[in-house]
């Protein structure tokens, strides 16, 4: 039986503003078993309001990139879920 909520680990001190609150939102969804926020940086790019896009499957899940104004960062979702489900997942928890 699968636990109630994913795991959300914070292993960094260093996190864009209202991700984790999304995270925290992706967590309470079936299928997710382990979200993790990863490697923080700067892009050229501005993205005026937070997106997350599906970068590439890892093993077990998928890695996510987030972005806001010219941050970046990665994050490592473990599920069970499709692309396609998970990407209706992630519109989910930004409507929120």
């Amino acid at each position: 039986m699968q636990p109630a909520h994913a795991r959300l680990v914070l292993n960094h001190s260093t996190h864009i503003p209202g991700l984790i609150r999304i995270l925290e939102t992706l967590t309470k969804h079936s299928g997710i078993q382990t979200i993790t926020p990863g490697v923080i940086g700067r892009v050229k790019g501005h993205a005026p309001r937070m997106q997350l896009r599906i970068s590439v499957p890892i093993r077990g899940g998928f890695k996510v990139i987030a972005r806001q104004g010219k941050t970046v960062q990665e994050v490592f979702i473990l599920t069970i879920l499709s692309q396609e489900q998970l990407t209706d997942a992630i519109a989910s928890a930004l409507k929120k």
